[in-house]
C-alpha cells in the first residue's frame, strides 16, 4: 500500500464533479490538473484548475473515455494521483490498473473490487454468497405473464442507461434490443439481464467508506426514489420513515458487501425496499456518488478529502461522527420534463441560485451546454435540523433562482418538493408516473409576466435623456401600445398605457425591474433579455417565464411542411427502423428513428398513420436541432 503523500491531482472528469474535487484539493494544498475535450476548452472545471491538458475531439469515446490519453496527460503535467469522479472511467478496472502501473495513485477502490462489482450479474452472485438479500433473476427467454412486469438492466454501468420496464411480453424482444443497444453504446458492453420490477418500491442506499486497515464505515442511508428514466432527481439523507430494524439491516448488508470484495475508499450499496419493508440488493457503485453531498452535510464530512487520505494510507477512526439534521439534494437539469424529458442545448445566460444552500455546478452564466454530455447543470443541497425545514429551504431557493437561456426542470423540482406526498415522506419510484402531468403544467400568471416584459421594453434606457428617465414607464406615446409574446405554446397580447389588465396597477418600470400591484399585492418582476433579443426572461414570486417576442410581420419561410419530423435536439442518428424507405406505410406512434443525445437514446415516432414520403436521416449522421429527418404524409380520412 502506497503511503507517500499526494502533491498534485488530476481529475479524469469534467463538469460539476471535477469542480467539486478541485475545491477540496485546493483546501488540502494540492496542485490541480484538468483534462478537457475541445467543446470544454473554456469550461468551468478547466478555469478552476491550476493546469489543463487537451484531449483532442468532442465525443466521450475520443476524450474522457481515453484512459491512455488521460494517463499521458497526468504524467506530462506532473500529477502523482488520478481521481476519476463518477461516470466515464470511474468504474473501469483496467483503467485503475493502468493508473497504478504508471506509478500514479488511484483515488478509488482496488481494481479487483471494481471488477467484482462491474457486472451486476456477477455482483449478485457474490452478494448471495455474503448473505445479502436479492431478487431472483428471470430468464427473458422463459418469461411468462406471471413474471410481469420485468425490469431489464444493463449488466455494466448505471445511470438509467440500458434500462427498460416491460409490462407486455409482446414488447419484450424490442425492449431487449433497445436496452442492449443503449448499454453497448454507453458502456461498451451490451449484456442485459432481467429481474422482477417492483411497483412502488423505494430506492434506498448506504454510503460506505473503508480504509486499508480493516475499518468500514456505514454512513447512514439515502433515499433516491424520485427518478426519471431510472435516473435520480431528488435525494435525501437520512432516508425518511425507515424503522430502526430495517435501517440497521441495510447498514449490516452494506458493510458485508464491502468486506466481501475487500473494499477500500468511498462506495455506495444500493437497495430496493418493497412497500412492505423488504430490502433487496440492487448494485454496488464503486465510486463517489452524484448525491454524496447530502451525506457530507448530515455527517459533517468531506468525502473527497477522506478518499484522498485513505489513498495515502491513512486509517479511519473506529467509527464515524454522529449524524445531525436532514439534507435534501435536487438535480437541476437542462431538459423539458413536459416533452419526454428532452435535453436542451445552447447558451446558459444566467445561473443564479440564492439562499442558504450548497450549489455544486460546472457552469456559470454565459457558458454553453453542449450535446455530448449529461444535461445536469447543478446540484442544489439544503441542510437543516429537520426534514421539513430542509425541504422548505431547498424549494424556496430553487423558486427564487434565475435560470435563463435554457428550459430546465426547475419548476418540476419546486413542485415535487412542495407536493403533499413528498412532504409527507410518501416516496417511491413511481412518483413521476403518477404526478408528472400535474407537475409539468405551465406556470400561472404568464399574462402578468408578459405585461412586465412589455413595460420593461418600453421603459427608457439608463443612458436616455434625463427628462425621459424621470418619466419612467409613463413616458409613452398617448395611444395604447401592443406587444405580443409566446410562452409554453400560448400567445399573449399586451396592451398598455393605459394598462387594461384588471386588478393590476403599475408602480414603477425600468429596463430590468418592473413593480406591479396585482390584486392589491405589490410584486417585483425582474426582466432580462438575451443578447440577441430573441427571448425575454421574467422572474417573480409568481413564477418564472421565458417569453418569445412575436414579430409584427412573421417570416413566411418559418412554416414547415405538414408531417415533417424535425430533430428535437442536436445528436447522432444511431438507428433507422428496418426496411424504412420512402413509400413505406407507417402507423401513428411507430418508432422510425433513434437519436442519441446527452448519453440517452430518444425515439422519433411517426406523427400519424400514412406514407413516408421522404427520409433524410442515415445511421451515424450528426444532426442539428431542427434538422429535417423525414416526412410522413398523413392518410386522408375516409
Amino acid at each position: 500500500m502506497m503511503t507517500s503523500p499526494i502533491s498534485s491531482l488530476l481529475v479524469a472528469n469534467r463538469g460539476e464533479i471535477a469542480v467539486r474535487i478541485f475545491r477540496t484539493a485546493r483546501d488540502l494544498g494540492l496542485t490541480t490538473v484538468a483534462v478537457h475535450s475541445d467543446p470544454d476548452a473554456d469550461a468551468l472545471h478547466v478555469r478552476a484548475a491550476d493546469a489543463a491538458v487537451r484531449l483532442p475531439g468532442a465525443a466521450p469515446a475520443d476524450t474522457y473515455l481515453r484512459g491512455d490519453l488521460i494517463i499521458k496527460a497526468a504524467l506530462a503535467a506532473g500529477a502523482d494521483a488520478v481521481h476519476p469522479g463518477y461516470g466515464f472511467l470511474s468504474e473501469n478496472a483496467d483503467f485503475a490498473r493502468q493508473v497504478q502501473d504508471s506509478g500514479l495513485t488511484w483515488i478509488g477502490p482496488p481494481p479487483e473490487a471494481i471488477e467484482a462489482m462491474a457486472s451486476k450479474t456477477r455482483a449478485k452472485d457474490l452478494m448471495r454468497a455474503a448473505g445479502v438479500p436479492l431478487l431472483d433473476p428471470v430468464d427473458p427467454a422463459a418469461a411468462t405473464p406471471a413474471d410481469l412486469p420485468l425490469l431489464l438492466k444493463a449488466a455494466a454501468g448505471g445511470g438509467g442507461r440500458g434500462m427498460r420496464v416491460v409490462r407486455d411480453l409482446d414488447a419484450l424482444e424490442e425492449a431487449l434490443h433497445a436496452a442492449s443497444a443503449e448499454a453497448a453504446s454507453a458502456f461498451g458492453d451490451g449484456e442485459v439481464f432481467a429481474e422482477p420490477y417492483v411497483e412502488r418500491g423505494r430506492h434506498v442506499e448506504v454510503q460506505i467508506l473503508a480504509d486499508a486497515h480493516g475499518t468500514v464505515w456505514a454512513l447512514g442511508t439515502r433515499d433516491c426514489s424520485l427518478q426519471r428514466r431510472h435516473q435520480k432527481v431528488i435525494e435525501e439523507a437520512p432516508a425518511p420513515g425507515l424503522p430502526d430494524t430495517l435501517r440497521e439491516r441495510l447498514h449490516t448488508a452494506a458493510v458485508a458487501a464491502a468486506r466481501a470484495v475487500s473494499y477500500r475508499g468511498a462506495g455506495t450499496v444500493e437497495f430496493l425496499v418493497t412497500a412492505d419493508g423488504r430490502p433487496y440488493f440492487l448494485e454496488m457503485n464503486t465510486r463517489l456518488q452524484v448525491e454524496h453531498p447530502v451525506t457530507e452535510a448530515v455527517f459533517g464530512l468531506d468525502l473527497v478529502a477522506l478518499q484522498l487520505r485513505v489513498a495515502e494510507g491513512a486509517a479511519l477512526p473506529p467509527s464515524p461522527p454522529a449524524p445531525t439534521g436532514h439534507a435534501v439534494e435536487a438535480r437541476l437539469y437542462a431538459e423539458d420534463p413536459a416533452q419526454d424529458w428532452r435535453p436542451q442545448t445552447g447558451v446558459l445566460h444566467t445561473l443564479d441560485i440564492p439562499g442558504r444552500v450548497r450549489v455544486d455546478t460546472g457552469f456559470t452564466g454565459g457558458d454553453t451546454v453542449g450535446v455530448h454530455y449529461d444535461p445536469m447543470l447543478a446540484k442544489v443541497v439544503a441542510h437543516a435540523p429537520t426534514r421539513a425545514e430542509a425541504v422548505r429551504t431547498l424549494a424556496h431557493a430553487l423558486a427564487g433562482a434565475r435560470i435563463h437561456g435554457l428550459t430546465t426542470n426547475r419548476e418540476l423540482l419546486v413542485g415535487s418538493l412542495r407536493h403533499p406526498d413528498f412532504t409527507a415522506g410518501q416516496l417511491d419510484t413511481g412518483f413521476y408516473d403518477r404526478h408528472l402531468t400535474t407537475l409539468t403544467q405551465a406556470a400561472p400568471d404568464a399574462g402578468t409576466a408578459a405585461l412586465a416584459a412589455a413595460l420593461a421594453e418600453a421603459a427608457p434606457a439608463p443612458d436616455a435623456p434625463l427628462a425621459a428617465r424621470l418619466g419612467g414607464w409613463r413616458n409613452l406615446r398617448s395611444q395604447p401600445q401592443t406587444r405580443r409574446y409566446t410562452t409554453a405554446g400560448t400567445e399573449y397580447e399586451v396592451r398598455y398605457h393605459p394598462v387594461d389588465h384588471p386588478g393590476v396597477r403599475v408602480l414603477a418600470a425600468e429596463r430590468h425591474l418592473v413593480t406591479l400591484e396585482v390584486d392589491g399585492i405589490r410584486r417585483m418582476f425582474h426582466v432580462k433579455r438575451n443578447s440577441n433579443n430573441t427571448e425575454v426572461y421574467v422572474d417573480s414570486p409568481l413564477g418564472s417565464h421565458t417569453l418569445t417576442p412575436v414579430p409584427r410581420f412573421p417570416d413566411p419561410q418559418d412554416r414547415t411542411e405538414p408531417g415533417s419530423l424535425l430533430a428535437p435536439m442536436p445528436g447522432t442518428v444511431v438507428r433507422v427502423a428496418e426496411g424504412l424507405t420512402p413509400g413505406t406505410a407507417v402507423t401513428a406512434g411507430q418508432p422510425l428513428l433513434w437519436l442519441e443525445a446527452m448519453k440517452m437514446e430518444h425515439r422519433i415516432l411517426a406523427p400519424a398513420s400514412g406514407t413516408l414520403t421522404a427520409l433524410h436521416a442515415v445511421t451515424g449522421q450528426q444532426v442539428e436541432f431542427g434538422a429535417l429527418l423525414a416526412v410522413v404524409q398523413e392518410e386522408p380520412l375516409s
